[in-house]
C-alpha cells in the first residue's frame, strides 16, 4: 500500500487565515517588550514575517549582526536584509534613493518587496556584507509590525535556519533547527506567502529582480512603467541575499523531474531498496503501489504551492525517505518563484521537461 502523507491534520499545514488564527497563542505586550530588550542588548530574537520566519537582531550593532552569521553558519560576505517599520523609515538606511523606491514602496510596503539601494555610509559593514548596497524592506506581519514599533529601530533579518537549508514557515521549524540556540521565538503561525520576499535592485540604470518571489516582474513593472528584467532560474547574484546557486535545501538529495521521467526515476530507487519521497502536482504522479514511496499532493495554484512548499519539504525530510523528488511545475510567470525554489534546492538534479531547454 502507498504511504502517503497527507496534510489534513498535519500541523504544518497552512489552513484558512480564521483556523490559524484560533489555534496560534497570542504574543503579549510582554513578549514584545522581552524581545526589544534581547534586540537592545545584542541578543537575537526569531519572529515571524508574512514569508518566512527570520532570525533578527539590532541592524545596527556591528557584533549583535554577526551573531546572525555565527548561528547560521552563513558566509560574511552574504549580505543580510533590513527589515524597517515603514517607508519613512528608508533614509534611515539609504542614500541615494531613486524615485521609483518611494513609487514601490508605497505601493508594495508593507509587504513581500525587499528593494536593493545604495546604503548610507555609516550603515555597518556586517549587514551589508561589505558592499555600498543594503537591502531593505517592511514586513507585513503584524508580530514583525509591532516587534519594529517597539524596538524602534531596524531590524537586520535572514531566514532562521542554518545556512543553505530549508527555510522555516511555522516557529516548530526554527525549533527543530536550532532548539534553544536562536534565543527567544516569537509565534506567529504559519506563515501566509510561504517563499522568501521578491528582490528588486535598483542600483544602476535598469531595475532588475535578482530573486523572483510573491510579487512578479509584471507586477513591479506596471507600477514603474517599463519592462523589469529578471534573474533566471539558478543564476548567482552574489549582491542579492538568498542568491546562492544552491540554497533552500533539504538534507535529503532533491530532483526535479518533468512528469515524464518521473516514474522511472522512482521506480530506479524502489527497486535499489531505497524510499523515495515526492512531491506531486497531478495524482499519476504520486501513484505507486508501494510502501517505500510516500506522496505529498500539492496544490495546482501557484501560490497556494508556494505556501505549502518548505512545510512539505520538511515533512518530506524528516519522514526517513533516502532521495526525494519533485514533479516540475509549469514555466509559467506565477510559477518562477517556486521554480527558483525547487531549483536552488535540488542543487542542480534536474531532468528538462517539454519548454524547459
Amino acid at each position: 500500500m502507498k504511504e502517503t502523507l497527507p496534510f489534513l491534520h498535519d500541523p504544518d499545514r497552512h489552513g484558512p487565515a480564521r483556523g490559524r488564527a484560533a489555534r496560534e497563542p497570542r504574543v503579549t505586550p510582554d513578549d514584545l517588550e522581552r524581545a526589544a530588550l534581547r534586540l537592545e542588548a545584542g541578543l537575537t530574537v526569531v519572529f515571524p514575517t508574512e514569508t518566512v520566519y527570520g532570525l533578527g537582531a539590532d541592524a545596527s550593532n556591528p557584533e549583535a549582526v554577526r551573531r546572525i552569521y555565527e548561528i547560521k553558519g552563513r558566509p560574511a560576505d552574504h549580505p543580510l536584509i533590513v527589515h524597517i517599520a515603514g517607508l519613512g523609515d528608508l533614509e534611515a538606511w539609504a542614500d541615494p534613493i531613486p524615485p521609483e523606491a518611494w513609487r514601490l514602496g508605497e505601493r508594495f510596503w508593507p509587504g513581500p518587496l525587499t528593494l536593493i539601494l545604495p546604503c548610507r555610509g555609516e550603515v555597518p559593514k556586517a549587514v551589508t556584507g561589505g558592499r555600498d548596497t543594503i537591502a531593505v524592506r517592511v514586513p507585513a506581519h503584524p508580530v514583525a509590525a509591532a516587534l519594529l514599533k517597539a524596538f524602534g529601530r531596524g531590524i537586520a533579518a535572514p531566514s532562521a535556519n542554518r545556512f543553505g537549508r530549508l527555510s522555516p514557515t511555522t516557529s516548530g521549524h526554527v525549533r527543530e533547527e536550532f532548539g534553544e540556540e536562536a534565543g527567544m521565538v516569537l509565534e506567529g503561525g504559519p506563515c501566509r506567502i510561504g517563499v522568501e520576499s521578491t528582490i528588486v535592485s535598483l542600483v544602476g540604470e535598469t531595475p532588475l529582480i535578482l530573486r523572483p518571489g510573491a510579487l512578479t516582474a509584471g507586477q513591479i513593472g506596471e507600477v514603474l512603467g517599463r519592462k523589469i528584467g529578471g534573474a533566471s532560474e539558478g543564476q548567482v547574484v552574489p549582491a542579492a541575499p538568498g542568491s546562492h546557486s544552491v540554497h533552500y535545501a533539504p538534507k535529503t538529495p532533491l530532483e526535479i523531474l518533468s512528469g515524464t521521467h518521473l516514474p522511472g526515476r522512482v521506480f530506479r530507487t524502489i527497486r535499489a531498496g531505497e524510499k523515495a519521497g515526492i512531491l506531486a502536482l497531478t495524482q499519476g504522479a504520486g501513484s505507486f503501489g508501494s510502501d517505500k514511496v510516500a506522496t505529498i499532493l500539492m496544490p495546482s495554484r501557484a501560490d497556494e504551492y508556494a505556501r505549502e512548499l518548505y512545510a512539505a519539504l520538511h515533512r518530506l525530510d524528516r519522514s526517513g525517505c533516502d532521495r526525494l523528488f519533485a514533479e516540475r511545475p509549469p514555466a509559467t510567470e506565477e510559477w518562477i518563484a517556486v521554480r527558483d525554489r525547487l531549483g536552488r534546492a535540488c542543487a542542480g538534479r534536474s531532468v528538462p521537461g517539454p519548454g524547459d531547454a
